[in-house]
């Protein structure tokens, strides 16, 4: 399955022998799903099977779905509401400095515009209705899931930096590790030369603490374990944002680990460059159904 993003927009359109009508649909980001539907007067009882066919394509975004009536054919399919249009125009004459609405701007007003429903086609007709709304989610879902392409192709670079980088500093942190057993052994062998008093115990234990405080292979191996993590939620397809952001956050965790630990300026630099990364890829991910 294809990695989805949470921005797109769709509009499909349908019609009879009386109405025609437009859904358009359209999500942005999320935490989870919300769905907010602006429907015709007379239409609410679509508002139930609208949320159902949204809840069916998508699984995270706010999206705003509309529905748009319009004349296809017979007189007296849709009518204005000319008491509505009464009410709005009154409203504008109490305010002298507001200019009269044209009739662009009064058909726009939720109400204003009416389906003229026969008792005999309107379940038929919401049945056309719906199904045209299915084909606006379907092409939704197709064009939120070519933006997560677009993401998908980001997201690999940024993990393969983050790979990359990983792997310099376990190149570093092993010739460092190296070193520093080198000198540790030059000063214990200096201070048994200058008969200075050791305790084994204590040294073991000064050894021990200086392993602990300088050692980053485990923070490094977390590190390789959270990009294979990554990749596995790559390939695997749809609604997959959450887990992402939880596994950045760890990522961001072994990288502040790694650059605390350092004590060199050159691993310093790649935990700092692994950070930038991260961060990038965090701001990516929010995008993630």
């Amino acid at each position: 399955m294809a990695l989805a993003s949470m921005t797109g927009y769709a509009r499909a359109e349908g019609g009879d022998n009386a109405v025609s009508w437009v859904w358009e649909a359209k999500s942005v980001n999320g935490r989870g799903l919300e769905v907010r539907l602006r429907l015709p007067g007379g239409f609410d009882r679509l508002e139930g099977p609208a949320r159902d066919a949204a809840a069916r394509a998508v699984k995270r975004g706010n999206l705003q779905v509309s529905l748009s009536l319009g004349q296809a054919g017979e007189a007296g399919t849709v009518r204005i509401n000319h008491a509505v249009v009464e009410r709005l125009l009154a409203e504008c004459r109490r305010a002298p400095d507001l200019a009269p609405p044209g009739w662009d701007a009064l058909l726009g007003v939720r109400g204003v515009v009416e389906a003229q429903e026969q008792p005999d086609d309107s379940a038929e007709r919401d049945a056309l209705i719906l199904k045209t709304l299915d084909q606006a989610m379907a092409g939704l879902a197709q064009a939120r899931r070519a933006e997560g392409d677009r993401l998908a192709v980001v997201l690999t670079g940024l993990i393969d930096e983050m790979a990359a980088l990983g792997e310099q500093a376990a190149v570093l942190a092993a010739a460092r590790a190296e070193q520093a057993g080198d000198r540790l052994a030059a000063g214990v062998a200096a201070l048994l030369a200058a008969g200075a008093p050791l305790s084994p115990d204590r040294l073991a234990q000064e050894l021990a603490l200086l392993a602990v405080k300088t050692d980053v292979r485990e923070e490094l191996d977390r590190l390789n374990s959270h990009i294979a993590a990554a990749r596995d939620l790559l390939a695997g397809g749809e609604a997959v944002g959450r887990r992402f952001d939880f596994l950045a956050q760890e990522f961001n965790r072994e990288a502040n680990t790694l650059c605390s630990k350092s004590q060199d300026k050159d691993l310093t630099r790649i935990g700092l460059d692994l950070k930038v990364a991260i961060d990038r890829l965090r701001e990516q991910v929010q995008n993630i159904e």
